[in-house]
């Protein structure tokens, strides 16, 4: 069992979809259980994962259809992630039901942000009867994302000294060699580092190579 939010990327452009999924591993709480291009493809991840999908990111044109038609189709809950920007096409998504509409391109750091605020509405809305101001931080999180109060959490010990790292640094790390400066194992320096990106601490971006995933790349805001 895991308490991960399992999160399905739907995109026809596969470098599009790589970069989504390595936002999505960064992002504390959350892993990527599959990928489609299309929405037949989407419908087959559905039938063989389930339950194990929380969370659709959805381009919205694919191949074989829409993916805002395919929101309503959802067992699960859904962002639509595209570079559509008719103002239609929001209303129908909402209408469908979509949490969360991100136009493309966007900086990496706000679909982390988003992500943070979704397990946020998951948290508050985890209990079987919710009163009015469940509701209403449940909502202001998946709008705003990581509440004030989140971001005004004292950091621990170790994201302190990483803190220190970047600001004497004056430029960007990447989490290889947090992990190497600090002392701590790389799958603990990315979790830190997810922390301090959800609370506004750092920003991420991605770094492409001539091969290989993405590196993720952090620095502080500003």
């Amino acid at each position: 069992m895991t308490n991960e939010l399992g999160v399905l990327i739907v995109d026809d452009d596969f470098r599009v979809a790589t970069l989504h999924a390595s936002i999505v591993e960064a992002v504390r709480g959350f892993r990527v259980i599959d990928r489609a291009g299309s929405v037949a493809a989407t419908h087959a991840a559905l039938a063989n994962y389930g339950s194990a999908i929380d969370l659709v990111l959805l381009d919205v044109y694919l191949p074989d259809g829409s993916g805002i038609d395919l929101v309503a189709e959802l067992p699960c809950d859904s962002f639509i992630v595209g570079a559509e920007t008719d103002a239609r096409a929001v209303r129908a998504a909402m209408r469908a039901g979509a949490l969360a509409y991100l136009i493309k391109p966007f900086d990496d750091t706000e679909l982390a942000r988003r992500l943070a605020g979704y397990a946020q509405y998951r948290r508050v809305l985890a209990a079987d009867v919710v009163d009015q101001h469940r509701v209403d931080t449940a909502l202001s999180a998946m709008r705003f994302g990581t509440r004030a109060s989140d971001r005004a959490d004292a950091a621990s010990p170790t994201e302190h000294r990483i803190l220190e790292m970047f600001a004497e640094s004056h430029g960007p790390l990447f989490a290889d060699q947090v992990s190497s400066a600090v002392g701590v194992s790389p799958a603990t320096a990315r979790r830190h580092l997810a922390h301090l990106v959800n609370t506004g601490r750092l920003t991420m971006s991605l770094q492409y190579g001539s091969t290989g995933r993405p590196r993720q790349e952090y620095r502080l805001p500003g």
